[in-house]
């Protein structure tokens, strides 16, 4: 019986150590006021293969399946808040995303090189009030077009089921970080994008600051 206690004791502490943290600046409701426009990077995408598949995985391969990953966790991020604008009601408009990219593109800023640039340098450069950044650690691909490349390279063909995750806002005059949303996606969660972001956004919703409900 003890040894049960102990277990589940184990469990609950495992569990809630695996539960979101969230960061919010103290005067974010005076520091946000007049925001009107905010931008979706590109994910930072990191994958941790195994060593055999890094074997068979060249670092340009590697590195083409995380900006893969990252650019369609960015898409489908988007659609998110598209699909439920109405039912939050945000206090903000998000930048289309492909607007975002050729604004990139058109400064020559690669998804290799964008961290080169401060957060208010990217806020000025887009013309957003602010910047919404992401970045998501896995040991697998889950875009579908990822997942088949590393699939054809080294036969590993299943998803990762474990993905750490983080949301960050930027304020675009200072670069100052606002708000912060780190999270863990485990099981079937951790399958695809989709589910990612849909587990993602439906946890952070409530403590979303731009949302006016």
């Amino acid at each position: 019986m003890k040894s049960k206690l102990i277990f589940f004791f184990a469990l609950a502490v495992t569990l809630i150590s695996c539960g979101p943290t969230i960061y919010k600046v103290a005067d974010f409701s005076e520091v946000t006021a007049k925001h009107k426009t905010v931008a979706i990077l590109p994910t930072e995408v990191s994958m941790q293969l195994r060593p055999n598949e890094m074997k068979k995985t060249s670092p340009e391969q590697l590195n083409q399946m995380q900006e893969q990953t990252g650019k369609d966790i960015q898409d489908k991020m988007y659609a998110w808040f598209l699909k439920r604008s109405g039912k939050f009601k945000y206090t903000v408009t998000f930048q289309d995303i492909s607007r975002t990219n050729a604004l990139l593109a058109q400064a020559n800023l690669t998804y290799a090189t964008i961290n080169t640039k401060t957060k208010d340098e990217l806020a000025r450069l887009l013309g957003v009030d602010a910047v919404i950044s992401s970045r998501a650690t896995m040991k697998k691909p889950m875009s579908e077009g990822a997942a088949v490349a590393l699939g054809l390279l080294v036969g590993a063909w299943g998803n990762t089921n474990n993905v750490q995750t983080s949301i960050s806002i930027n304020e675009g005059i200072k670069g100052d970080l606002v708000w912060k949303y780190d999270y863990t996606a485990s099981g079937s969660v951790g399958s695809n994008t989709d589910n990612l972001v849909n587990s993602l956004m439906r946890n952070a919703s409530k403590k979303f600051p731009y949302n006016a409900k």
